[in-house]
C-alpha cells in the first residue's frame, strides 16, 4: 500500500483514535514518523511508543495519552503538505495557542520542536501543529 502523504496518515490515525477513545493506535513504522513520535513523547503530548512486527512490516505501537478522561491532543493536524510545502524562518514563527501548543518543524538539525528551534535559532519545514 503506497501514501502519497505517510505523515499526515498517522496523524490522521492518532487522531481517528482520540476520538473513538483508544488507547493505542498502530501506525507504520519510518524514520520521519519516528522523529515526529519522539518530539510528541518529549512534549508530553502521547505516552509513548514501541516498535513492533505487524504481517513482516515493521510498525510502531503509540500510547494515546489521557488526563482525567480527556485526551492530551486536542488539535493535531498537518501543516506542510506535499502539494504545498511550508517553510518558516526561525524570526517567523508564531506560538500555537500563545504557547500551550507546539509546532514540529524539521530542520537542519533535525526534526524537533518550535521551541528547540528558536533555541537552536533555525526554521524549517513546519510539519504539523499539536495543542
Amino acid at each position: 500500500m503506497s501514501f502519497s502523504d505517510p505523515l499526515g496518515d498517522m496523524l490522521t490515525r492518532i487522531r481517528n483514535a482520540i476520538m473513538r477513545n483508544r488507547s493505542n493506535v498502530t501506525a507504520p513504522a519510518s524514520n520521519l514518523r519516528g522523529r515526529v513520535l519522539d518530539v510528541l513523547a518529549e512534549e508530553g503530548f502521547i505516552r509513548g511508543y514501541t516498535e513492533v512486527e505487524q504481517d513482516g512490516f515493521k510498525a510502531f505501537e503509540v500510547g494515546i495519552k489521557y488526563y482525567e478522561g480527556e485526551a492530551v491532543i486536542r488539535e493535531i493536524s498537518r501543516v506542510s503538505k506535499p502539494g504545498r510545502r511550508v517553510y518558516s524562518s526561525v524570526k517567523s514563527l508564531q506560538p500555537v495557542r500563545n504557547g500551550l501548543g507546539i509546532a514540529i518543524l524539521s530542520t537542519s538539525k533535525g526534526v524537533m520542536s518550535d521551541h528547540a528551534a528558536r533555541e537552536a535559532n533555525v526554521g524549517g519545514e513546519i510539519l504539523c501543529r499539536v495543542s
